[in-house]
């Protein structure tokens, strides 16, 4: 079960033979071996699929969805502004070595 299966290729048109070929079930109605029996109690009723929020749980979510757009805001705004100041950095060394750089040319 644990043992990896390595499918087999002989062919270059991309087509995998696998190493063990699964067998398909072609009978797709249900299988009843006994029919329930009934029984002499009452069952609790299923619980319904519809979400049900109260005053305080619906106050929660507000302010969970409030705080991570606070926090993807700011995890956005600082690396924008990192980038921004690596750009104004990046130029003002530009600016400085080809002053220079001017600077030499002119003494010669």
């Amino acid at each position: 079960m644990f043992q990896p299966r390595i499918p087999v290729n002989p062919l270059p048109a991309s087509i995998v033979t696998p190493l063990v070929q699964p067998t398909v079930s072609t009978d797709l109605a249900p299988h009843h071996t006994a029919d329930a029996e009934a029984c002499n109690h009452h069952h609790a009723p299923a619980p319904s699929a519809a979400l049900r929020l109260t005053p305080a749980g619906l106050a929660v979510g507000v302010a969970s969805g409030t705080a991570a757009v606070l926090v993807v805001g700011t995890v956005l705004i600082s690396m924008l502004l990192a980038v921004a100041i690596s750009a104004t950095s990046v130029a003002v060394c530009t600016v400085v070595l080809r002053s220079i750089l001017n600077s030499q040319r002119r003494q010669r």
